[in-house]
């Protein structure tokens, strides 16, 4: 097994040769990173399963397709070599060049889809990329590396521009964040602080406790549908995940209904509760074993029977609910609100929002602009997710515009650096070169310190 230092010196040698590449081969080969995935999903998403012992391989198999899809597609005709930008208002023109050497800290939730993501957003930028698996995670690491690796050849890629750890450590990954130029750390917060620690730029990413908003006057049955969707997609695992939703208490017995009819079961039974509470979280530590399980494992679990097509686990919530529950869940678990007023259910997200979540993402179901709007300048999130599911939408769609991503910032908020999707661009030094406007003139003090219309509206 290679060291660290050993493989740093390879990417570096790698990296050289690939920044001399044009945008015609680096995005041939970026392309042919996601195809990849794309072609091998099926076995990725069995191998995923196998060794995760988390989700479940219909959701890992559309998740690995749906973001090959939309990251390559978000990054199809943007340039990446060379003078990328000219604003001829101000003059300023940007070059682009990259960083170096890329090291990617890899979560056990995600494994294909976030080693793809950092490769094609690496390679893409004309960087190197050293990949460190979670552990439980490093036979897929290795896999989709050897899939990805064998594609390449034909391209005549160097040799050490995409590597891995194949014998993943905390151990060595702290060294590999040392010694690498650049770090994205996409996982829990115990990794992110260390990436942050480690001397070195770093993108992290915080928790999510994506809240959601049921206003009045949607249509129930296409709102309903797209919640379940995201609470149960991959057994609860994605961070975007609609962990809570807030219902008007005068719909609150046709919501129930609608979720019924969706395969959603609502527990209103304190001891019940109480007992799942126990079995998600142990010593305010979130427990492997309720984590990205069925919700009818998860059930038998507390000792309470459901049908075993149930998707989610819908759980009575008000202000006393327990903390434990009303923080991130990683299962097929989603608590249930009442309001009487708007303002009530954004009082309700916020403060669940400061128990855990801040900067990740909210969802509301509404045609009321002044509502969406309002939400968004209340809760401290980078991302309002309106009328979509969350969990398939926060990281980019073809539905929204949010950056195609598998890495999802939470700005200072959640004591991270990156505001909003993590993309390319991200990874690149630009070097600005500012040529003076055609029409730049001095203005006259008069003119700086005269008389301002829009002071004036004030």
């Amino acid at each position: 097994m290679q060291t660290v230092e050993e493989m740093l010196e390879k990417a570096r040698e790698a990296q050289a040769e690939w920044e001399k590449s044009g945008q015609k081969r680096i995005d041939a080969v970026v392309r042919e990173i996601g195809k990849t995935i794309y072609d091998n999903a099926e076995s990725l998403a069995r191998l995923t399963v196998q060794e995760t012992q988390a989700g479940n391989y219909e959701d890992n198999l559309r998740q690995d397709k749906r973001k090959a899809c939309i990251i390559w597609h978000g990054l199809k005709g943007r340039k990446s070599v060379g003078i990328v930008k000219r604003d001829e208002q101000t003059g300023l023109v940007e070059v682009a060049k990259p960083i170096g050497v890329v090291a990617a800290i890899l979560p056990m939730t995600i494994p294909v889809t976030n080693f793809m993501s950092n490769a094609m957003f690496s390679v893409k930028a004309r960087n190197a990329v050293i990949a460190a698996p979670h552990p439980k995670a490093a036979k897929t690491v290795a896999a989709t590396a050897a899939l990805i690796l064998d594609a390449l050849a034909k391209f005549d890629v160097p040799g050490g521009l995409i590597q891995y750890l194949e014998e993943p450590s905390i151990d060595l990954t702290k060294e590999l964040m040392a010694k690498a130029d650049v770090i994205v750390a996409t996982g829990g917060m115990p990794m992110v602080k260390s990436a942050y620690s480690s001397g070195k730029p770093a993108y992290g990413v915080g928790p999510g406790n994506v809240q959601c908003i049921i206003d009045r006057g949607v249509d129930i049955e296409e709102a309903v549908p797209k919640i379940v969707d995201g609470r149960a997609f991959n057994n609860g695992l994605p961070c975007a995940c609609e962990q809570a939703v807030m219902i008007h208490r005068d719909d609150i017995d046709e919501v129930l209904q609608c979720f019924a009819r969706n395969k959603a079961v609502f527990i209103d039974d304190s001891e019940t509760i109480r007992r799942l509470a126990n079995t998600l979280y142990t010593d305010g530590v979130l427990s492997r074993d309720g984590m990205g399980i069925p919700a009818p494992k998860l059930a038998e679990k507390i000792g309470f029977s459901v049908p075993q097509d149930t998707r989610v686990l819908l759980i009575r919530a008000d202000h006393n609910t327990m903390e434990s529950l009303r923080k991130e869940k990683l299962s097929p678990v989603t608590l249930v609100y009442t309001y009487s007023s708007f303002e009530e259910a954004v009082q309700l997200i916020k403060a669940n929002i400061s128990l855990q979540g801040r900067g990740h993402s909210v969802a509301i179901h509404s045609s009321d602009q002044e509502h969406i709007e309002a939400l968004a300048i209340a809760i401290p999130v980078t991302r309002v997710i309106v009328n979509q599911c969350a969990t398939t939408s926060a990281g980019g769609s073809f539905m929204n515009g949010f950056g195609a991503t598998t890495t999802l910032g939470t700005g200072f908020w959640g004591n991270t650096l990156l505001q909003g999707n993590l993309d390319f661009t991200h990874l690149m030094n630009y070097t600005r070169i500012g040529y003076p406007p055609a029409a730049a003139r001095v203005p006259a003090d008069e003119e700086i310190w005269g008389e301002d219309p829009y002071l004036e509206e004030r």
